[in-house]
């Protein structure tokens, strides 16, 4: 493993590629920011706006949200264009109390919203058998967050789609695709997180049927605009800062989490979902380091804290695996945790770890002396 010089992300990480000075793409690209004319892209934006605004037989936008800081930015920024928005949810099987009371605040702001549950047998299935394959319990979660938006706006003829962060722009590309303002088939399969697979190629997997799998089955992102929709990244028309986010959110009623964040560092962040920080925190065995590394190196890059501040953060931070939340996914899957663990050491990733006949280490970690569990 190789860290970048500026944040503490490791060139493991998907996208990541490290130049000859030990900066990786994430850096590049965000220090490229104050080059951008975002007056311009704002100008951009309201262009759009005026050119959809009453153009569809009924909403102007469509809009996926969780009921998270983001969402409400999303629904906010689109509300203050004079857009009227359809709030589209996948609704997670491990939703929380305050994932629940924060989509209802959203709601509160003045929008319409469907809330989409997936028939739970189905999802256990299609979630286990993601497992299994990939080590991505999140891949049925992100097919059902992108495809469903999509059949929905395509059927009821809705001119625009506002997603939120492009992340191919967040942590960078290094090719410089898929960095541009639209949704593409090519976003979905390096971006999307589901390892390039679509509904189609699960069928039969823990018996699951083309028919079960109709919420993951989406129109080809590729062919939406020959159907009248646009898909756009909000994040390519305005900075996207997370705290920037947060406060925005904030005054007017989200709630962030209380007692710490859930995973990673942000206690405003994946607040909806009891299951995401298994997802994020499978990165460890795969990539070798956490949810805790994106949220800091982000941090640095925006320039709130400095590469050391962050090293001692992880430092004092330790072991942060979610065992409740292992737990109670397991549940869901009608597994053992310790069946649960037993999938995972399957992707623990040779090329980052190393077993020393007592326990598994990663070579040249990030953080001198770590206390290796």
């Amino acid at each position: 493993m190789r860290w970048c010089s500026r944040c503490v992300l490791p060139d493991t990480r998907p996208g990541i590629v490290l130049d000859d000075a030990g900066v990786c793409t994430a850096c590049r690209t965000h220090a490229a920011r104050p080059q951008v004319d975002w007056g311009d892209r704002a100008r951009r934006f309201a262009a759009l706006c005026d050119e959809v605004r009453g153009s569809g037989p009924g909403y102007d936008v469509l809009i996926p949200v969780s009921g998270g800081k983001d969402s409400h930015w999303q629904v906010l920024t689109c509300l203050e264009h004079g857009l009227r928005p359809l709030c589209v949810t996948w609704r997670p099987p491990g939703r929380t109390a305050l994932g629940r009371r924060n989509l209802e605040n959203l709601i509160a702001l003045g929008v319409d919203h469907m809330d989409v549950s997936i028939a739970p047998d189905v999802e256990r299935r299609f979630t286990l058998a993601a497992m299994e394959r990939f080590g991505t319990p999140g891949l049925p979660m992100h097919m059902a967050i992108f495809n469903i938006p999509l059949n929905l706006a395509v059927r009821l003829s809705i001119p625009l789609v506002v997603w939120g962060e492009n992340s191919a722009t967040e942590y960078g590309s290094e090719d410089g695709r898929h960095m541009g303002v639209r949704l593409t088939s090519g976003w979905l399969e390096r971006y999307g997180v589901m390892h390039g697979t679509t509904a189609a190629d699960w069928v039969g997997e823990r018996g699951l049927t083309a028919r079960e799998l109709t919420p993951y089955t989406g129109p080809e992102p590729d062919a939406l605009e020959a159907s009248g929709v646009r898909a756009v990244f909000l994040g390519w028309f305005f900075p996207w800062d997370p705290q920037r986010m947060r406060d925005v959110a904030q005054a007017h009623g989200f709630t962030p989490r209380e007692g710490g964040a859930a995973t990673g560092l942000y206690d405003y962040a994946d607040v909806d979902d009891a299951f995401i920080s298994v997802h994020h925190w499978l990165k460890w065995y795969k990539f070798g380091f956490t949810r805790t590394f994106d949220n800091l190196s982000l941090e640095i890059r925006i320039g709130r804290i400095t590469r050391g501040d962050a090293v001692t953060s992880i430092r004092q931070r330790g072991d942060d695996t979610p065992r409740a939340d292992i737990a109670a996914m397991s549940e869901f899957l009608g597994i053992s945790t310790a069946r649960f663990y037993d999938m995972a050491e399957r992707f623990r990733n040779p090329d980052v770890w190393q077993w020393d006949g007592e326990r598994w280490w990663i070579p040249d970690f990030l953080v001198p002396q770590w206390e290796w569990t």
